[in-house]
């Protein structure tokens, strides 16, 4: 997408990889979804530039704000599954880092998502999210407007999922409506496994 970026807002390259990594990997702490998945912070840090740097900055593009916030999207048509090489890194890396069980929880969630996601074409919002301590100051908001401006212009659909109730409001509030729910995995014991709600964004009308 060629868009026009405000001031302060730029595209992640390659050599970004860190910071885009680092800032999502935050933003999603205390993330229901993700915390099942790999158990700890520390696994987060380690897996998200991973899949900045093996996926998304190869294949989508990607959104930095400052130190504050960031986004990474994947557009129609380009792969949706990790390579097996980057498959391999994230194994290596939650044997490492991640709580037991991270690995067949991580490749449960990925087959789930890969089954539930719309056959139509549209524009993927992998992550978007923030520092803790940029929450509420409009960083969001910001990653969102010229991407979704620019859907609006080319006629196109953004999906994402949504791994946290409590965004359900910021979703809706920039145009998305809930498309239904799905376990994320199975539940293991008392591991209850959170449910991933699916959210569609039609593109709106110029008046």
């Amino acid at each position: 997408m060629d868009l026009d970026l405000p001031e302060g807002m730029k595209r992640a390259g390659i050599a970004d990889w860190q910071q885009l990594g680092a800032i999502t990997a935050e933003a999603f702490y205390e993330d229901p979804v993700n915390r099942w998945i790999f158990g700890t912070p520390k696994t987060l840090d380690a897996i998200f530039p991973l899949l900045a740097r093996t996926h998304y900055l190869k294949h989508g593009f990607c959104h930095i704000i400052g130190d504050g916030g960031a986004a990474m999207w994947l557009p129609w048509g380009a792969p949706s599954e990790l390579s097996l090489s980057a498959i391999a890194q994230v194994a290596w890396t939650l044997m490492a880092t991640g709580s037991p069980g991270a690995i067949t929880r991580a490749l449960e969630a990925g087959e789930r998502m890969q089954a539930h996601h719309p056959k139509e074409p549209h524009l993927y919002l992998f992550t978007l999210g923030t520092r803790l301590a940029n929450r509420g100051k409009g960083v969001g908001k910001a990653l969102f407007a010229p991407v979704l401006a620019e859907c609006d212009r080319t006629g196109t659909p953004v999906y994402l999922e949504n791994s946290n109730p409590v965004n359900e409001g910021f979703y809706r509030s920039h145009g998305f409506d809930s498309l239904g729910h799905f376990p994320c995995g199975q539940d293991r014991g008392e591991l209850k496994a959170p449910p991933l709600q699916m959210m569609w964004r039609a593109p709106r009308q110029s008046a």
